[in-house]
């Protein structure tokens, strides 16, 4: 060998070692703030750039590069290179409970099994190994057994990059959001966490026939050229809550919660929500108790069980209360994250350090009798050997939508439904003004021989859905500002199938005068018609509810007759419908029959314009209006004016004695007796 060949070999080694050491230092000041893909690539270009002579450092660096995958999610890659660390004899404890725990990820049963004893015969009280173990011990099984869910890939929400976190929306949940890096996401640069774009949040509609459409991007400030993701919302879906990371070059990531206010269809640029004033923990993965009155989140701040844990902080009008870690069983020395919740209660979450299938598997927290949660493992195929979580629920059914990166190479998440059938009864609501819209500033109260006594918020549709229990007798109360409170019973019987009670709650105004409908005379007479007896009938049960208020009962002619004829006819017809409650158990001085013949026409409400788009809210039907009118239209006008209304006189009826005092004070309740401010009873 010439000395001029050994001087170009010694300074190509020399500057492979330059090399090396050069993408050690990259990828170390990319692991230091998060960047795991970024990290992987550099110490992926290290080890190739080290000689193989070099063991020992070939096998630390091999264990450099199996984190940065492990913690991008690469679990194929990862395997492969801590193999490499392991062969190099560069391996610790915790490589080989990572490893070990990978090999479960992948459906490596049998070799997990082999590695979780190996750690156990050295650190007997090693938790994460003992789960592991149980874990790649029972996991054949619990697949072979199976489950009552059924589980399917949402391809028309899917891309080719990751998918996940969907949460549904609207109140026919018709609207699905989710967070996904595919190339519509805001941004030009790659993200040097995963190699794929900055993940933004998109949703996805329901046509007026269930189809679901294009996954559509949300075009307003919500969205920046940072990652974004796992939402939810408020139960009155004006408030979004999700995830935001924010780059910086040279500091380390740290998620935030944001929150986002709708205004009409749009949602606005997102607002952080300072939950501590720990500036150096994440919180991510948002989550809305059923009751609006505590906000869940994965935080790994001090003072938790160990990795990510799940926290909750109570959400009141003055702001955010103090910040609590749910703890034992749901917290462990694992990750718990991506805590979500069906509307009865019930806590779902994802976890790597509860004994499952491998990765992230799905549990259930439910509170017993005891107040305290107890855990269960929904089984396959909810849950896979990969990660899944990110539940979403179409109602009170136990159906929706969940994301899993089960079968991906890459380590990609990707939508799917699932479904699992079962037997539930509910009762949907309508809240409403009698003649008029939706009321979503209702509350309704439900109340059951069984010990239920529940206070419901009403949506911005005026609606609400509750759970119920056969065999269980209901009393509901809705009630309102302004209004008059309506009540409903029902008894709910056992089903072999599924089953939704629909009821109405019409509530009448104390302001204005309220229509009654469907009420018949004879022509020309103050008889009532047959037909007219549903609706009074309505009418007796309504003062019934409302024993404390009066009411003036009128009737109106159109203006054709003479104003005497009119006036009397329909203080004929006040008197008879007056007869009519009074004789169906109504106190005769509640009511006060007055005829107005044609002295006050109706004016027109924005409800009525929604049938007769020809008229306008506030017009009042005057005899001039009408005539300016065609025939057909002077006609519907006409019967707009031949009507029947109450309206409320006053609503302190027997209320008071001869002296002015009340007569039923209400009685203080003895403290041990004393409930929460919200305890609502009704007598059945």
């Amino acid at each position: 060998m010439t000395k001029k060949f050994t001087i170009y070999i010694l300074l190509c080694l020399l500057l492979t070692a330059c090399g090396a050491d050069h993408y050690m230092k990259k990828g170390e000041k990319a692991l230091a703030i998060g960047e795991y893909y970024d990290a992987s690539v550099y110490f992926k270009r290290a080890y190739a750039s080290t000689s193989a002579k070099e063991r020992d450092l070939r096998g630390k660096r091999a264990g450099r590069m199996a984190y940065a995958y492990h913690k991008m999610g690469s679990t194929q890659k990862a395997i492969a290179a801590y193999r490499n660390q392991i062969r190099y004899k560069q391996d610790s404890l915790p490589t080989h409970l990572d490893y070990a725990r990978l090999l479960l990820k992948n459906g490596n049963y049998k070799e997990a099994a082999e590695e979780f004893q190996a750690i156990l015969d050295s650190t007997p009280n090693n938790q994460l190994a003992r789960d592991g173990l149980k874990s790649a011990l029972t996991a054949p099984q619990i697949k072979q057994q199976g489950s009552r869910y059924t589980v399917k890939k949402m391809d028309i929400f899917n891309s080719r990059r990751s998918d996940f976190s969907p949460m549904l929306c609207g109140d026919e949940h018709d609207q699905l959001f989710f967070t996904s890096t595919r190339n519509e996401a805001q941004g030009d640069e790659l993200s040097g966490i995963t190699g794929t774009k900055a993940g933004d949040i998109f949703y996805a509609q329901k046509d007026d026939k269930g189809k679901w459409g294009k996954v559509q991007t949300i075009e307003s400030g919500l969205n920046t050229d940072h990652d974004e993701g796992a939402c939810c919302f408020s139960p009155d879906q004006r408030v979004m809550y999700f995830t935001q990371c924010a780059s910086d070059p040279s500091y380390p990531r740290f998620a935030t919660i944001m929150t986002s206010n709708r205004s009409d269809a749009a949602w606005g640029k997102g607002t952080l929500l300072e939950i501590s004033r720990d500036t150096l923990s994440s919180y991510a993965h948002p989550a809305i108790s059923p009751d609006g009155e505590w906000l869940y989140f994965v935080s790994d701040m001090p003072g938790g069980e160990g990795g990510l844990d799940i926290w909750r902080v109570r959400l009141t009008a003055a702001g955010l209360g103090g910040v609590e870690n749910l703890g034992k069983p749901v917290n462990t020395e694992g990750d718990e994250m991506f805590p979500t919740f069906r509307p009865n209660g019930d806590l779902y979450f994802s976890s790597d350090g509860h004994p499952g299938l491998g990765g992230l598997d799905i549990f259930i927290a439910k509170v017993g009798n005891d107040r305290k949660y107890h855990l269960e493992h929904p089984g396959y195929p909810l849950n896979s050997q990969g990660d899944d979580f990110g539940m979403t629920f179409e109602g009170p059914h136990n159906r929706g939508f969940f994301s899993s990166n089960r079968g991906d190479g890459r380590g990609w998440d990707h939508i799917y439904s699932f479904e699992n059938p079962e037997i539930i009864q509910t009762i949907k609501g309508w809240v409403y003004e009698m003649d008029g819209y939706e009321l979503p500033a209702a509350q309704v109260y439900l109340v059951g021989n069984d010990g239920t006594n529940l206070k419901l918020s009403v949506k911005m549709d005026g609606s609400f859905e509750q759970v119920v229990e056969p065999g269980v007798d209901y009393v509901m109360l809705a009630t309102c500002p302004g209004f008059l409170n309506h009540k409903e019973e029902i008894s709910i019987r056992p089903t072999e199938k599924s089953e939704e009670h629909v009821l109405q709650f019409p509530l009448a105004s104390i302001r204005v005068p309220v229509l009654i409908d469907n009420i018949f005379y004879d022509f020309d007479k103050a008889t009532l018609r047959p037909e007219s007896s549903a609706a009074l009938d309505e009418l007796v049960k309504m003062l019934q509810e409302n024993s404390n208020i009066t009411i003036e009962l009128s009737a109106h002619a159109d203006y054709r007759g003479s104003a005497n004829y009119n006036k009397n006819l329909s203080q004929r017809r006040a008197e008879t419908v007056v007869r009519y409650l009074i004789d169906h158990g109504v106190a005769k001085d509640r009511l006060t029959p007055v005829g107005y013949g044609k002295e006050k026409p109706k004016t027109i409400r924005k409800k009525v314009v929604e049938k007769y788009p020809w008229l306008k809210e506030n017009d009042v039907l005057t005899e001039e209006f009408i005539k300016a009118l065609d025939p057909e239209k002077q006609e519907i006008c006409n019967q707009l004016n031949r009507r029947t209304e109450f309206t409320v006189l006053r609503t302190t009826y027997g209320m008071f004695d001869e002296k002015g005092q009340l007569k039923n004070p209400p009685k203080p309740k003895p403290k041990e007796e004393t409930g929460s401010d919200d305890d609502f009873y009704l007598d059945f």
